[in-house]
């Protein structure tokens, strides 16, 4: 059981090494002449992302691939019902409307990809290929559309110097190969300790712990009034969670569903991109993000209570 308590640094580690590997990330985009606009909607979703791959590939080589599949599942539905909740409570959100047709409906879709391809009880490697795939086709659509767009993201998120950038970068994969492995090993004890299968573990647990990026860029660019990069990062990165994370996932070992726990999760996942879906004027109100940390809440005392 000591390997329980590991939870608490990968969690520290996943936290620092996630936002400095995002202002790395940025940072290093920018310098090499990127488009804002792309660096916007892929580069910063893709570094928020990334204790979400590191504790994929640690799950999936280790065996335990539904880790995996819950934490993604699971950060979706936290990135909204809870991470955009939280920056929609301090005053509404407003999304850029080319950003919202792009990027929103992919979010929305990715889920419901994940339930039809799962449906035979399993996710396998045609099936990580597939949505790997899809992924693939969002990312050319995306770059294509953002290629010469503006963004405030390099003022807000980058890095300053080139020095900086290899300083984060480094420490900041260090400390997320490290937060995957730690994760991962935490899990099975902690599911032990609790009584709850790997899948809820990755789905309420983990699934907090590899959203701290997220939840710093979000309430950041919040703070400093930059809506579409709040609404961006969440977006981007459930896309990048939901096709590119379970495919990579799947691909590397095919996971097994069992139990009702993946058909809630992912109810959830819509049910939240649903709540947050903006009004015509592209604004998500206060009182949408009230909603929001209802939906969690109960979405976690469903999954807990039905185990």
């Amino acid at each position: 059981m000591r390997d329980a308590f590991l939870i608490v640094p990968g969690v520290l580690a996943a936290a620092a090494g996630g936002e400095m590997f995002v202002r790395a990330a940025v940072g290093a985009a920018i310098r090499a002449r990127i488009a804002p606009g792309i660096v916007a909607a892929t580069v910063a979703a893709f570094a928020t992302s990334s204790p979400e791959l590191s504790v994929g590939i640690n799950s999936a080589t280790a065996g335990r691939p539904e880790i995996a599949l819950g934490d993604a599942l699971g950060s979706n539905v936290t990135n909204v019902g809870l991470v955009l909740a939280l920056a929609i409570l301090l005053g509404g959100v407003t999304g850029r409307r080319a950003d919202l047709r792009r990027d929103f409906p992919t979010a929305l879709a990715a889920p419901l990809l994940i339930l039809a391809l799962g449906l035979d009880g399993s996710l396998g490697r045609l099936d990580g290929v597939v949505l790997l795939t899809a992924f693939t086709g969002w990312l050319i659509l995306t770059t294509r559309q953002a290629a010469r767009e503006r963004s405030a993201v390099a003022d807000v998120l980058a890095d300053r110097s080139t020095a900086q950038v290899v300083r984060d970068g480094l420490i900041g994969l260090a400390l997320l190969i490290l937060a995957g492995r730690l994760i991962v090993l935490s899990a099975k004890d902690f599911g032990a300790l609790l009584g709850w299968d790997t899948f809820i573990v990755g789905a309420v647990l983990v699934a907090v712990a590899t959203s701290t990026p997220e939840l710093a860029t979000v309430v950041v660019a919040r703070l400093r009034g930059h809506d579409e990069i709040s609404l961006g990062t969440v977006l981007g990165s459930n896309v990048f969670n939901a096709l590119l994370i379970i495919g990579v996932t799947a691909t590397i070992t095919p996971i097994t569903i069992s139990g009702n726990e993946f058909g809630i999760a992912v109810t959830a996942g819509v049910l939240t991109m649903l709540l947050a879906l903006p009004r015509a004027d592209n604004r998500i109100p206060t009182t949408r993000g009230i909603l929001l940390l209802g939906a969690y809440t109960g979405y976690v005392a469903i999954l807990i209570a039905t185990h």
